[in-house]
């Protein structure tokens, strides 16, 4: 069943604090009053309790819980799973991207040759189709750390699985043995895995499952920008840029490799120009392995609205929360579903065209 967390709870428009003093302040009245009561009467016997029916006892007003990953209200509760990041290949090797459309948030990363991947996370929807699958790499564990959920992969190299686990992420893929994926008929491995995301969440549920904290700063009155910015290009690499165009109040990805109308359509992209580091293992092609190093701080541009903001950005730890400040204030992001780029400094920018 969804659950609900007293500590992200909205009474109907009473912010929680006010409802519960207001609360304890009835209850200690009708404790004075029953107290009188029995002073007065001692000699007369208790009444039976009246039953009441569910809809008697159960409180006008709905509890609402907000997801993580965009800010917006949950009021069926959330899932009894934890959050899952899969790897999504992004080149036109692996096209089409499944499932991008059902995801909460989404990163993209660089990896060797300069070109780049994603890492989708999802939470409030788990499609029965999403890929194709790749590998994991070590910057994965500062992305999903902070949310206590699953990493799922096709694999990755021998050492990047034994940073992962050190850091006590639940890693799973299929050199680990503990994931199942299908092959797509029309595919070449390494580009043929499928993940069946729904019936894995069921395998995962749990009343225990960890609700993640949220992963940026949303709120009702977010952080103002004035400086236009409807079309943009950001820059991986050499030979990599997503193109990202502002249409009827979202954002477009270009030259995305999704399936056609089915892509991740967010309400904000977020720039972080992060530290590259040597990876320390190559690829069987031999290209050097690059890690983002997704710690520490750096620059940071928000899109949101057809405008843009100059930030900063920082993040103490692998499982420290994403911070965001701009004029030495936080930035507050308007709730919805974020892209998340994370940029190399020296070689990637940002280049916008209107």
């Amino acid at each position: 069943m969804p659950r609900v967390a007293p500590a992200l709870l909205h009474h109907g428009s009473m912010p929680v604090s006010t409802y519960l003093r207001a609360t304890a302040r009835a209850t200690a009245a009708l404790a004075a009053l029953v107290l009188v009561a029995a002073c007065s009467s001692s000699s007369e016997p208790e009444p039976k309790p009246t039953p009441q029916s569910p809809d008697a006892s159960r409180d006008a007003a709905t509890l609402v819980r907000a997801n993580p990953f965009t800010g917006k209200a949950a009021p069926k509760g959330l899932p009894d799973h934890p959050a899952f990041l899969v790897k999504i290949e992004n080149t036109s090797a692996g096209a089409p991207q499944y499932g991008l459309s059902e995801a909460d948030m989404v990163v993209e990363e660089l990896v060797e040759g300069g070109l780049t991947r994603l890492a989708a996370f999802f939470y409030s929807q788990t499609p029965d189709k999403v890929g194709h699958v790749r590998s994991t790499r070590t910057t994965d564990i500062a992305l999903v750390k902070p949310t206590g959920g699953h990493l799922i992969a096709s694999g990755g190299a021998r050492v990047a699985i034994r940073k992962i686990k050190s850091a006590g992420v639940d890693f799973h893929s299929e050199d680990t043995r503990n994931l199942t994926l299908s092959k797509d008929p029309s595919k070449r491995a390494p580009y043929d895995r499928l993940l069946d995301l729904e019936a894995y969440a069921k395998e995962h549920t749990s009343d225990d499952a960890k609700i993640p904290p949220p992963y940026l700063s949303f709120g009702a009155t977010p952080t103002a920008a004035k400086a236009k910015a409807t079309s943009f290009d950001v820059r991986f690499s050499r030979s990599t840029a997503t193109r990202w165009r502002y249409a009827d109040g979202r954002y477009v990805r270009v030259n995305g490799h999704a399936q056609k109308g089915k892509d991740f359509a967010p309400d904000t992209v977020l720039v972080l120009f992060t530290r590259q580091a040597d990876a320390g293992y190559r690829d069987p092609a031999g290209n050097p392995v690059p890690e983002t190093v997704f710690t520490g701080k750096g620059k940071a541009v928000v899109f949101h609205g057809g405008t843009r903001l100059n930030a900063r950005w920082s993040k103490k730890s692998a499982g420290a929360p994403l911070q965001l400040a701009a004029g030495g204030k936080p930035v507050v992001l308007e709730p919805g579903k974020v892209f998340i780029e994370l940029v190399p400094q020296g070689a990637g920018g940002i280049s916008v065209r209107g």
